[in-house]
């Protein structure tokens, strides 16, 4: 089958998952009344994204039913929410090549599906919500094993691949079109308080097990390779690799997170960044 052809806008979004969703019910009979309760039935993204992140996200002390209503709350006083799960259904078009249709991210994969209830929970946090968006942040990590604290900044466009173990701190900052991998982690070097989480620019790719700590910036458009533990300012277009990371190459490759090239240069600098 030929790689999905990348969505360029909103109408496009919804009517490819729409036809995507039709398509399974009639190849896959028994998942007929899923997609029609998840997709099919909505009249737009916004109302199945909320249904969806509800059916996930409800449990015993917090019914669906009161979580698809917080999101739709959230969706309808901040559509900035919609536009970035938008975003990230592009992403994963774009940068999956296991892809085969939208429907998977929106109804399978856990990195994507994190993403969007982390978005309502950092909502609710931008409220004085608190216990509503740590109970967000609890359950997400419960479902789908990924621990986004509500409190971090994330841009749109974003492509959790895998997203098994995936870590980001309290006061982490993620650009838009960043891509990252399984066992990342956004975190502090201690227990000082205040601003003490990675600051993460565009475009920037995060390699499996990478480790960025403290409050350092990653530049636009560099890599960090998978395995690397980053305790320093990262270029902007450049590459680090190693325990502690060292710069492997700048400029990098041009736009690392939309190739999710994660190959290195044979020559390493002799000095640690």
């Amino acid at each position: 089958m030929p790689r999905l052809e990348v969505v360029v806008d909103r109408e496009t979004v919804w009517s490819q998952l729409r036809a995507s969703a039709e398509a399974a019910a009639r190849e896959e009979p028994h998942l007929g009344s899923q997609m029609n309760a998840v997709i099919l039935s909505h009249a737009d993204l916004t109302a199945a994204l909320s249904f969806q992140i509800a059916r996930k996200l409800g449990d015993e002390e917090l019914r669906a039913m009161t979580v698809r209503e917080v999101c739709q709350t959230a969706f309808a006083a901040d559509p900035a929410i919609v536009a970035a799960a938008e975003a990230d259904l592009q992403a994963v078009a774009e940068r999956d090549p296991a892809i085969k249709t939208l429907l998977q991210p929106f109804l399978y994969f856990k990195g994507y599906q994190a993403l969007q209830a982390s978005r309502v929970a950092h909502w609710l946090w931008r409220q004085g919500r608190e216990t509503l968006a740590f109970h967000f942040q609890g359950r997400i990590s419960e479902l789908f094993q990924i621990d986004i604290h509500p409190g971090a900044q994330l841009g749109s466009g974003l492509f959790l691949d895998h997203g098994t173990g995936i870590v980001i701190g309290e006061t982490a900052v993620v650009g838009d079109e960043v891509s990252m991998l399984h066992n990342v982690t956004l975190g502090g070097t201690g227990a000082e308080r205040g601003d003490r989480h990675p600051k993460i620019g565009k475009g920037v790719l995060l390699g499996a097990g990478a480790k960025v700590l403290g409050n350092i910036v990653v530049g636009d458009y560099a890599k960090v390779a998978s395995g690397s533990v980053v305790l320093k300012p990262v270029p902007a277009g450049c590459t680090v690799a190693g325990v502690p990371a060292r710069l492997v190459n700048c400029p990098t490759d041009a736009t690392p997170a939309r190739t999710m090239d994660h190959t290195l240069a044979d020559l390493v600098y002799d000095f640690v960044i």
